[in-house]
């Protein structure tokens, strides 16, 4: 059908996580689902996010798990509390996937990879009768239908019901770009500014530091305001990034400093006491000797130079060491975004009040939540919401 548009029950675009969950319950609901890919590919981030172990949800007490979303906690609570850890872990078993829970509580599946499960998904969908779509990039609008360009052309559909899961604005090479944006404020939606979540920061390190690039931090605990949190983070050419950093990513980007403590098991009474030299003992082996690491010793020396020779003040530094940042890295090298389409543009169903008849799900909507599972849970329990709620239609 170049160039002609084309009638449907169900419109879905975007094949991620969000997407794909919105796509079955529709389908499994009795109508014609049509989902739009713009990628060669579906899941793509998906399958990225899984070369490391793929984290399925955390498995948390109640309160503890909506309490890592922050301010949206309160609007995505009843779509997680509908579709949270443990019907995830359902959900990724009843597709074959057996799971498993880590001694921190993240869940993965015992395959640790994206790949199997989302093959057991699609061919799920499939049966279900869900028709995929493959390169095709949705443009704009073309007065009230939805355009695309596809391999056989340019194609305009009119669909009686359409779900939106197009991610957010972080790596665009997978898909997500955030080129929805402007077509949807256009439109009298309104959209919260992007920002950068779950990245790394710049730091403008010295010549020394290149031998430990790759490296990480271990054994250390990191802070930035009021967060706190005992976990690594990997020195890179480019400045900090890993677990640790993006835990507290949300607070750097806010502007609190990221400190150290380099020897979190021990007081700094004891700190300096180790320290304690002789003679003329050089500092850095002081700092061998008290625990510290290369890296760690490095770090010392590039945040705290010239290092103190008192071992009062010098366990003061290994105490609360902190690391200059120069900004966030680009919004296209995060994990998420922040940002997207503001809470009052919704209906508690997830219909937009300005387009009625199109929802929205996954990282298209402004909330915020850490790596560890709560992204992936999130953006499986809204992408169920509007699914099930446009299926009432």
């Amino acid at each position: 059908m170049n160039g002609a548009t084309e009638r449907m029950d169900a419109l879905v675009i975007g094949a991620g996580p969000a997407g794909l969950m919105a796509a079955e319950e529709m389908a499994r609901a009795g109508l014609a689902v049509t989902v739009a890919e713009a990628m060669p590919s579906p899941g793509r981030k998906l399958l990225m996010a899984g070369k490391s172990g793929l984290n399925l949800t955390k498995d948390a007490p109640r309160e503890a798990f909506l309490s890592a979303y922050a301010e949206a906690e309160t609007w995505l609570a009843p779509m997680l509390m509908a579709f949270g850890p443990a019907q995830v872990c359902d959900w990724a078993e009843g597709l074959g996937q057996e799971v498993f829970a880590g001694s921190s509580g993240r869940v993965f599946p015992r395959a640790m990879k994206a790949s199997p499960l989302l093959r057991a998904w699609l061919a799920r969908l499939e049966g279900l009768g869900v028709t995929l779509r493959r390169r095709w990039r949705w443009t704009g609008f073309e007065n009230d239908d939805f355009a695309f360009e596809t391999p056989g052309g340019r194609q305009v559909l009119r669909p009686a019901r359409v779900i939106l899961a197009l991610g957010g604005a972080s790596w665009s090479r997978l898909g997500s770009d955030g080129a929805w944006a402007p077509w949807l404020a256009a439109r009298g939606v309104g959209i919260a500014p992007f920002l950068p979540a779950n990245m790394g920061f710049g730091v403008a390190w010295s010549g020394h530091m290149a031998r430990h690039f790759g490296q990480p931090v271990k054994g250390a605990v990191l802070s930035a305001g009021a967060v706190r949190v005992r976990a690594e983070c990997v020195i890179s050419a480019r400045g900090v990034e890993g677990g640790g950093i993006y835990a507290l990513s949300r607070a750097l980007r806010d502007g609190a400093p990221l400190v150290f403590d380099l020897a979190p098991d021990r007081d700094v009474d004891d700190v300096a006491r180790k320290l304690a030299g002789r003679g003329k003992e050089s500092v850095t082996n002081r700092l061998r000797k008290a625990g510290l690491g290369p890296v760690q010793i490095a770090l010392m020396q590039e945040c705290a130079r010239p290092l103190p020779a008192d071992p009062a003040a010098l366990a003061a530094r290994i105490k609360a060491l902190t690391l200059p940042l120069t900004g966030p890295r680009p919004l296209d090298e995060a994990i998420s975004t922040a940002g997207g389409i503001a809470r009052t543009a919704l209906t508690d169903r997830l219909e937009l009040r300005a387009l009625p008849g199109v929802f929205v799900a996954g990282e298209m909507l402004d909330w915020e939540a850490p790596t560890g599972g709560y992204l992936l849970t999130a953006c499986l329990a809204t992408g169920r919401w509007a699914g099930r709620a446009a299926a009432e239609l």
